[in-house]
């Protein structure tokens, strides 16, 4: 029987991925950090609300067999760069920092397809530098997880996002070929592959969204 730890349960990746976790008899324990509930009873789960910017304030709770860290905001919800860095880039570093002191030897990570520290945009940057300084704390077992657009119902409004979705729903079957990496992708597919991920020993470190899709068709 194991314990995960999920960061961003309230997100809708985050979510999918601890309805799952309860009902796989491999976990007899989630804990959940978050600075806001995330409204489910289960015994399985162990609630931590905390301020995810002071995660090493909490070390003696963060303590499990894995940790899937689901943070993530956007350029529209938070426009203010420093503190888009600091969610996007300081809590999954902190997390991983963290994990490897605590001796967790399983650190799963979304990021987004596209990351690349040299890259010009913000965003893309952002993510680079993460993937980069999560890889550099040496955890044993490091996935990363770069999906194309996530799709799927949100409790938030995202006006740009659910008009690229119903586009992308629509095109998809376009992309083939090199471009198949770009179709959208289900937060659920995601969430399916990396609890896949988590109980298979996996040979890339790095996994883009069209192999996350085969990934959750072949483990479901």
């Amino acid at each position: 029987m194991k314990t995960a730890i999920i960061l961003g349960a309230t997100g809708l990746t985050g979510g999918e991925l601890l309805e799952r976790l309860l009902k796989d008899k491999r976990y007899d324990k989630i804990k959940l950090f978050s600075r806001s509930t995330a409204g489910v009873k289960n015994d399985k789960i162990e609630e931590h609300l905390i301020d995810l910017f002071e995660l090493e304030k909490h070390a003696d709770d963060f303590v499990a067999d894995e940790v899937y860290c689901c943070i993530g905001t956007t350029q529209a919800k938070t426009p203010d760069e420093d503190t888009y860095h600091k969610i996007d880039y300081g809590i999954p570093v902190n997390a991983a920092k963290l994990a490897k002191k605590n001796g967790i030897s399983r650190f799963l990570v979304i990021s987004a397809l596209g990351a690349d520290e040299e890259n010009r945009f913000f965003y893309n940057r952002t993510k680079g530098e993460m993937e980069r300084d999560v890889k550099a704390q040496g955890i044993a077992e490091t996935y990363i997880f770069e999906p194309s657009l996530i799709a799927g119902k949100r409790d938030e409004k995202r006006p740009f996002e659910a008009a690229w979705q119903k586009t992308m729903s629509v095109g998809n079957h376009l992309l083939i070929g090199p471009l198949k990496k770009y179709r959208s992708i289900l937060a659920g597919k995601i969430a399916d592959a990396m609890i896949y991920v988590a109980n298979n020993k996996y040979s890339a470190t790095c996994i883009k969204s069209s192999e996350i899709r085969e990934i959750a068709d072949s483990y479901r």
